[in-house]
């Protein structure tokens, strides 16, 4: 295939991103994250403040969603989150990307006189999360660093890594990419896993056709807040969901583990309203039809509807179907009566001069 030639008609109304942030930063990050910096650059270039609650209502996303995005941001080196004596986020500081080296946590370097800055105002549930370091600790003590080559080279010259480096490749069925050998970094360096926890975090991936390392810092992530530190425990960890929940997690869209509330739909479906798989999934493919956002929310409305209805067999499920749709010409011949009959009760007649025009005709 001939190369391409990339090329624009015009340069005016634009938002620049540095190449180091797209070689480095970009491919590690999320979707969220990536709108949020992104949005960020564009609200400097046009020179405008903003909150908390408005970059929240622009990407239909939580406040703490926003706020857990700049604080992955600022663990890369990426931005400088700045607050007043109370804690109450008050700017954020965009550093120069332009250097040699991924600025680093605790590492105080030198930033060019060309920051760029943003300021943000941040509302009461904002301040109480920052307030509050106990509830953004979790997700910062996991929040992957920015290594450079320097740190990927001293780790490959550990006696210990060459094999694990080996290993990875075998369950790969590839060479590792230098992202990919940051991550295998990540689950040593700032994880604390054990070659051994790695090779099993690996195989275990590998062997549910996860060959994404994307996919794979979730799951250590998730051992790692559940404070596993053995193959044995992650065995036992992994054990606590079986196929069919991972089966309806995929049916939904999602490729990670259940989080917490998650798992609760999923037991209530299950267990309360005693579902069987197939009613469960048949409720998850409409979900993903109707809407996708607060999905888990959506199918336990229908399935809560089915458990009252008495549905037991998907039988049962075309059933209510046929009975919905003959019932709805009916219903709405019903609706449209009761909108003609609101309608007349709204008109004001003058009797008296319709009697006369009757009188006169």
């Amino acid at each position: 295939m001939s190369c391409l030639k990339i090329y624009q008609d015009s340069c005016a109304d634009v938002t620049i991103v540095s190449n180091r942030f797209i070689d480095e930063f970009m491919p590690q990050a999320n979707d969220a994250q990536l709108k949020i910096y992104l949005y960020l650059l564009r609200s400097l270039s046009a020179g405008r403040s903003l909150d908390i609650s408005e970059i929240a209502d622009v990407f239909n996303h939580t406040e703490k969603d926003v706020m857990r995005a700049l604080k992955y941001w600022e663990k890369c080196g990426v931005l400088l989150l700045e607050f007043d004596a109370a804690k109450n986020l008050t700017g954020i500081r965009l550093l120069d990307l332009s250097g040699s080296r991924p600025l680093r946590e605790g590492a105080p370097e030198k930033v060019s006189s060309r920051k760029a800055e943003a300021n943000v105002s941040e509302d009461s549930t904002v301040n109480k999360a920052a307030s509050d370091p106990g509830r953004a600790s979790a997700g910062e003590e996991y929040a992957r660093p920015s290594y450079s080559l320097d740190d990927l080279k001293a780790f490959q010259e550990k006696d210990s890594t060459a094999q694990l480096l080996f290993i990875a490749e075998q369950y790969l069925g590839r060479t590792l990419s230098p992202s990919d050998i940051k991550s295998i970094l990540f689950f040593s360096d700032r994880l604390h896993f054990s070659d051994d926890l790695i090779d099993y975090l690996l195989q275990y991936c590998v062997e549910r056709g996860k060959k994404d390392f994307r996919y794979m810092e979730k799951v250590a992530v998730s051992w790692a807040e559940a404070g596993v530190t053995t193959p044995a425990e992650a065995e036992r960890q992994a054990g606590k969901y079986d196929k069919t929940v991972y089966t309806i997690m995929n049916s939904l869209g999602k490729t990670n583990a259940p989080t917490r509330r998650e798992a609760e739909f999923i037991r209530r479906w299950r267990e309360e309203y005693g579902f069987e798989t197939s009613i469960i999934m048949e409720a998850c493919e409409r979900t993903v039809l109707a809407t996708d956002r607060h999905r888990f929310e959506y199918a336990d409305k229908i399935l809560s509807s089915w458990k009252e209805s008495g549905v037991h067999h998907l039988s049962d499920i075309a059933r209510l179907d046929e009975g919905f749709q003959k019932e709805k010409p009916a219903r709405q011949i019903r609706e449209r009566s009761a909108d003609r009959y609101n309608r007349f009760m709204q008109n004001s007649y003058d009797y008296e001069a319709l009697e006369k025009e009757l009188l006169h005709s």
